[in-house]
């Protein structure tokens, strides 16, 4: 093995780079836990249901949403719910 002498301002500097990177990698593991938002057309494309019966759910109370200025938004968690309610046992309907 090769014995390699640096300087210590290099040392500095890749230590100052480093830690930079740590901090870069924390963000986006924090932007990453969030939760994810989808706008109308991707719930819409996601549920395969048109725009006019995601706001009937809406309007009826089915789904949350989020309104920032006049664009809704929704939580994959909260549709997720919304699926698992709606899930039908075939098990009960079986004759």
């Amino acid at each position: 093995m090769d014995l390699k002498i640096i300087e210590v301002k290099t040392l500095n500097l890749i230590k100052e780079r480093i830690g930079l990177l740590l901090e870069r990698s924390r963000k986006i593991a924090r932007y990453r836990n969030r939760e994810d938002w989808l706008d109308n057309q991707d719930v819409c494309q996601l549920l395969n249901i048109s725009l006019r019966s995601l706001q009937s759910y809406r309007n009826r109370g089915l789904i949350a949403y989020s309104m920032i200025g006049h664009k809704c938004y929704y939580k994959r968690s909260d549709l997720d719910k919304l699926i698992e309610k709606s899930k039908v046992d075939n098990i009960n309907h079986a004759k």
